[in-house]
């Protein structure tokens, strides 16, 4: 995370992309704005300017940025969630 001037494509003045990947490299969860997401699915879909984002294995949904404090927290609560699905964690 990084902050960087407010931008229309950053409204937040901040940079992120937070990950957990799995073995060989297969990001299991992020929290990013680095790029835009498609508002759409299929062949139609168009790319918006939603830029803040999930992803959840091979899924991608928006996400609704608070604040940094709150993204963290979202983000290690994803992160707790994936693991114990992967019997990581208890």
């Amino acid at each position: 995370m990084r902050q960087v001037p407010v931008s229309k494509e950053q409204p937040h003045g901040l940079s992120y992309s937070l990950t957990l990947h799995g073995e060989g490299g297969m990001r299991l969860v992020g929290f990013d704005n680095a790029h835009p997401i498609r508002a759409k699915t299929g062949p139609a879909g168009k790319r918006s300017m939603i830029r803040d984002h999930k992803h959840r294995l091979k899924t991608v949904r928006p996400y609704e940025y608070h604040d940094a404090e709150t993204l963290l927290a979202d983000f290690w609560e994803q992160v707790d969630n994936i693991l114990k699905e992967k019997g990581t964690l208890p």
